[in-house]
């Protein structure tokens, strides 16, 4: 069974993954059919941002996974054994 912290963090993780994705959605679809001068545009980066931001976000994911992989298989390396 969960406990409260464990809730509250999950909580707070997928409320966090939501308005990150209503951000994305509303910058990259609706954003493009409101006139460039509308006052909505002052909250939202320039578009080239939308393809470099998940990217380099990408990019840093494969780069912790490779290093968690790395550091996993260096502790579980057995010393060899020595042969007199």
């Amino acid at each position: 069974m969960a406990t409260a912290t464990d809730r509250v963090v999950g909580f707070g993780l997928v409320a966090f993954s939501l308005v990150l994705f209503v951000y994305y959605t509303l910058w990259i679809i609706v954003l493009p059919f409101i006139d460039s001068d509308h006052s909505i545009h002052q909250y939202f980066l320039p578009r080239e941002y939308a393809v470099i931001i998940p990217v380099v976000a990408g990019l840093l994911l494969l780069l912790f996974i490779g290093v968690f992989i790395m550091v996993v298989m260096w502790k579980s390396r057995k010393p060899a054994k020595k042969s007199d």
